[in-house]
This record gives structure tokens, sequence and C-alpha cells, in this order.
């Protein structure tokens, strides 16, 4: 599948998770919804696995690498992400959560070794400052409100958690195993994790029966978990990792959209020039750069890989 169309599912699909996500808060505590998610992606990519013939088999330096991905991709990022809305509206968490981009460049700089390219840096300051104008009314009502620094700091843990993972990915993908392999291992570790913590903070083990929750619920874990995860580390795979991330500056715009149809978003001067700049960057972050490099890994042998997605 071509890379822009893998990124146009990918813009598409992670940018309607926000609406559906807020059918998930209310009754079932974060860390239990999270548990339900991956663990329904996880069984789900386990049985497209084994249909597929995706080789399954491990060894146990792979299990670590895959079980970080877990813990820092499906775990932490999504728990942190759920703790900073308790603080700031999703508008300003989707603000923060664009400094990917800059971790993704900087990360990749310091464990692979790949160069930070001018074209691509500017792209991120450029999508930054669109995302910014678009979610500027949010930022001017934040203004001043102590309770915002703390969810600030969670929200920022939370993207380098993140680009974390898209690193741990990176490695997991460049050394040869297959996309779907990872995923289904790395989100039962991820539900795994999430359930040690809903222990840890003894949340109690809550389901909610209204179609609402529940149709959000699979919707997240089918599409926004399983298929929008396998097609991104494609794509992480395909272009590398700071254009990559630069969806994480386009998505908000679908959110806005899917806002303005159901939640009735006003949208402003500022809001049209910041649509007109992120768009504008992306256009760059798409044509920049050269191929991606190598990564210096061990790859499998290639009976173990010609199976792989």
């Amino acid at each position: 599948m071509p890379s822009n169309v893998l990124y146009g599912l990918v813009v598409l699909i992670w940018g309607t998770t926000w609406y559906a996500i807020k059918f998930q808060l209310g009754v079932v505590a974060p860390e239990i919804s999270l548990v339900y998610r991956f663990s329904i992606a996880a069984i789900c990519l386990f049985i497209y696995a084994r249909v597929v013939g995706s080789p399954m088999r491990l060894s146990l330096c792979e299990h670590r690498f895959v079980a970080l991905q877990g813990a820092t991709l499906f775990c932490l990022n999504y728990w942190l992400t759920y703790l900073s809305t308790e603080y700031l509206t999703s508008g300003l968490v989707a603000v923060i959560f664009t400094g990917i981009v800059f971790f993704n460049l900087i990360n990749a700089r310091l464990i692979f070794g790949i160069p930070i390219e001018g074209k691509v840096l500017v792209a991120a300051a450029a999508g930054m400052l669109g995302v910014a104008l678009l979610f500027l009314p949010e930022l001017r009502k934040a203004t001043g409100d102590r309770s915002v620094v703390i969810g600030y700091l969670l929200a920022l843990v939370a993207t380098y958690v993140a680009s974390l993972g898209n690193m741990a990915a990176m490695r997991n993908t460049g050394s040869g195993l297959p996309v779907v392999t990872v995923n289904a291992y790395g989100m039962a570790y991820g539900a795994g994790a999430l359930a040690l913590i809903a222990l840890l903070r003894g949340a109690p083990l809550a389901f909610d029966p209204s179609w609402p929750y529940v149709v959000s619920l699979l919707y997240l874990s089918l599409a926004g978990t399983s298929l929008a995860f396998g097609l991104y580390l494609v794509l992480l795979k395909n272009i590398g990792p700071a254009r990559a991330a630069y969806v994480s500056v386009l998505f908000p715009v679908v959110a806005l959209l899917v806002s303005t149809i159901f939640e009735g978003y006003q949208w402003s001067a500022p809001a049209y020039l910041g649509l007109a700049v992120l768009l504008a960057g992306n256009a760059l972050a798409l044509r920049a750069g050269r191929p991606l490099p190598q990564l210096k890994l061990e790859k499998r042998p290639a009976d173990r890989r010609r199976n792989a997605p």
C-alpha cells in the first residue's frame, strides 16, 4: 500500500478516535477501559496472525524489546494522556502531543544516528504552529491556571514516552519482526501493564453496558488500535520517525472537523490560518528528505520473515 494512502488512513482513524474516547469516560476508570481496549485488540491480532500465517515465535531478547514497545506505546503513553485530560481539554493535549515530531527527530538521531533534516524540522515547526492557532481559544483560557502545569507535564511525559515507543517499534520492525506479530504481543504486554496499574491504584473492575460505551470501545479497539497501529508501524518503517510522526499534527484537524459536525465547534480567523499553515507543513514533510537509511540491526533469518505482512 502506498505511503500516502497509509498516511491518510492513519490520520482519518486517529482523528476520529478523539470523539470516541469521550464515550469511554465516566462510569469506568480509564485504566480499566484501556485494559479492555488493548486486550480486545491483542486477541484480534493474534487471530489475524494465525489466519495469515505470520510467524509468532520470538526469542527472549525479542520479547524484551516487544515488551518495551508495549509498555511505552500501548500503556504508559495512553495512561498518562488520559490523566492529563483531567487537567486539560483534549485540544490542549493535542497541541502538546504534536511535540512528538521533535522528540522523534532527536531520539532517532541519538539512538539510531538518523540525521535531522532541515526541511522536516521546518515542517514540524509549521505543524505545531498550525495546531496552536487551531486551538488558540483553549490556549488563552488556560493562561494563569495552575492546574494546567500539572496537565502539561503529564501530557509532555506521555508524548516523550510515545516517542520512545516509536523507537522501540523501529528497532523491532527494522530487525525483521512482522508488524502484526509485534503489535499482537506488544498490545498484550500493554494490557497486562495497564491491569497492574489499575490494581495498584485500586481501580474497580467495572463495565458500562450502554451502547455508546460498547460501540466506542469496539471502534477504538478494532480500528483505532489494531488497524491504525499496524498501518502506522508500516509507515514508520517506510518513511522514518520524523515524517511518520507528522500524523500527530494532522489528526487534530480531523478531530476538529468531527467536533464541528457533532459538537458545534466555531471556526475563527486564527483557526483558518492555522489550518493553512499546518497543511503547508504537511506537504513539506511528505516531500522532504532522502530515503530512510537502513538501520544496522541483526535481521531475522529469511525463512522466519517471508510470511511477514
